[in-house]
């Protein structure tokens, strides 16, 4: 298991790397509307910039900024 480092500082820009479960899955890219749908829902329960994307078969990058005084990044990717 990996020891990631979380850090929570009210209104930063942090950067994620997902990976799906199954390597050279394309389910990222074929159902890329079902993922654009999801963030639009996310963003409007618990605003967030996106300040980059992208997106490719078997995973993402992403950089969001949060708001400020909020640090709860991780309630996002669980929304």
């Amino acid at each position: 298991m990996s020891a990631y480092l979380r850090p929570r500082v009210p209104g930063a820009t942090v950067f994620f790397t997902v990976k799906l479960a199954e390597p050279g899955s394309d389910l990222l890219t074929r159902r890329i509307g079902l993922l654009r749908d999801a963030v639009r829902e996310t963003r409007a329960a618990r605003p967030f910039r996106i300040e980059a994307w992208v997106v490719m078969p078997d995973h993402l990058h992403a950089a969001w900024t949060l708001p400020e005084g909020d640090a709860g990044y991780s309630a996002r990717w669980g929304a």
